[in-house]
């Protein structure tokens, strides 16, 4: 029997404190009548256990404070077996986090706090032995190309959120994920790239170009909407474990659309990640 495959993730940990159900403020505006709740978060750690539910082996790598939220933020990740022995901890900065607000249909608005996120220097990076490296840019850029420089396997970048980053990490990346927004902060560098780009498109779904060709579009599936927080980690996970386990770029991205949808049917980000089972059986119906 194959062992599944492994992978390594290098991102961020943050705890989401949460405000849902109210409309989302203007500028200068106060709402009332939301619900808070608390959520480990962070795109890092919310992609790393996203990956973990669909049956692979994961390692996070990142950083958290010296302090009581670090323990909240990890829980899910070690409850759900995720690899943390490369979790450092950072005695002069705070644990990440997260400032969400949701509104009644299940949009969002958010505010992050790094913290200790920030702290995590290229020099402090030590990767463990992996498949494939996935990353974001809520830690530093400099210490993205350093991943991308010390991987020898699949390489993935989510460009979220959308920042200045050099050259050589687009020309490494194997996939890179954006949305419209992102995609539009990066212009025509992402049609140069040697490498897959898939845009998400929200509930319309996703699109895999090269060279900035279509090669592949899926729509999601129709589901209830409750909570956006975490499905475009969801379909960064599920993608890299589709491409991983040698799916067609058709199968994979159905198969990101399909956990996506699944994950924004419940509130939270980690709370809501979907097992491999939820994603095969929307994918059914």
């Amino acid at each position: 029997m194959t062992a599944p495959p492994r992978i390594v993730v290098v991102g961020s940990v943050n705890l989401d404190l949460v405000a849902s159900g109210a409309p989302l403020p203007k500028a200068g505006e106060t709402v009332t009548g939301a619900v808070f709740s608390r959520h480990p978060g962070g795109k890092g750690a919310n992609q790393a256990l996203a990956a973990r539910r669909l049956g692979v082996e994961v390692a996070l790598v990142a950083r958290v404070g010296r302090d009581a939220l670090a323990e909240e933020a990890l829980a899910l990740l070690r409850a759900g077996g995720v690899d943390l022995a490369g979790i450092a901890v950072d005695a002069t900065a705070a644990t990440g986090v997260a400032l969400i607000c949701v509104d009644p249909h299940g949009e969002n608005q958010i505010t992050v706090a790094p913290g200790a996120n920030a702290t995590f220097a290229p020099e402090l990076l030590v990767l463990p032995p992996a498949d494939a490296v996935v990353c974001q840019l809520e830690v530093r850029p400099p210490t993205v190309a350093r991943a991308a420089a010390l991987t020898g396997g699949f390489f993935c970048v989510n460009l979220a959120p959308a920042a200045p980053v050099d050259a050589s990490l687009l020309a490494r990346a194997d996939l890179i994920v954006v949305n419209e927004t992102e995609a539009a902060f990066y212009g025509e560098a992402l049609r140069t790239v040697p490498g897959l780009v898939a845009l998400t498109l929200g509930g319309q779904g996703a699109k895999l170009l090269r060279g900035g060709a279509e090669i592949a579009q899926a729509t999601a599936p129709p589901v209830d909407v409750v909570d956006t927080t975490g499905a475009g980690d969801t379909f960064v996970a599920a993608l890299v474990v589709g491409l991983l386990e040698g799916m067609t770029p058709e199968a994979a991205l159905r198969f990101a659309c399909a956990a996506g949808a699944c994950a924004v049917t419940k509130a939270g980000a980690q709370s809501s990640l979907p097992s491999r089972a939820e994603v095969e059986a929307l994918l059914a119906r």
